[in-house]
């Protein structure tokens, strides 16, 4: 069984809402730089683990509906895909690279909108 290996909140306003959940879940946020703007780690503030990412809808994730989205950890990017294609998903973008995994955002037959992820380190933000 695989297990999520991340979860990203992706709204317009990522500031504010950094600053709802640091509030209610006590996260401290780390900035992230995407060049020109920072997308936010949410760490644990007593390990310093990152735990979660509140993003822009803007760079690579222009697009993308406001919805937690789950990055479910696979052992191949490529068969996933094609079964995600053969069971009447959908792509939502192209398969990108970065920190060591390879991840895409795909849409479910339902509409539920989620992410696959091969590689990487467990603890980190594959996007």
């Amino acid at each position: 069984m695989k297990n999520i290996g991340w979860v990203d909140l992706t709204i317009e306003d990522a500031a504010s809402t950094r600053d709802f959940y640091s509030r209610v879940m006590g996260w401290h946020p780390e900035p992230v730089d995407m060049g020109g703007y920072a997308d936010f780690n949410m760490t644990d503030p007593t390990t310093g683990e990152p735990q979660a990412g509140v993003c822009h809808a803007r760079g690579v994730n222009a697009g993308l509906p406001p919805v937690w989205l789950v990055y479910f950890r696979v052992e191949s990017l490529d068969r996933s895909i094609a079964a995600i294609e053969e069971a009447g998903g959908a792509l939502l973008q192209a398969p990108r690279s970065a920190g060591g995994a390879r991840y895409v955002v795909a849409r479910d037959p339902a509409g539920a909108v989620f992410a696959i992820v091969e590689g990487g380190d467990d603890a980190a933000d594959p996007a």
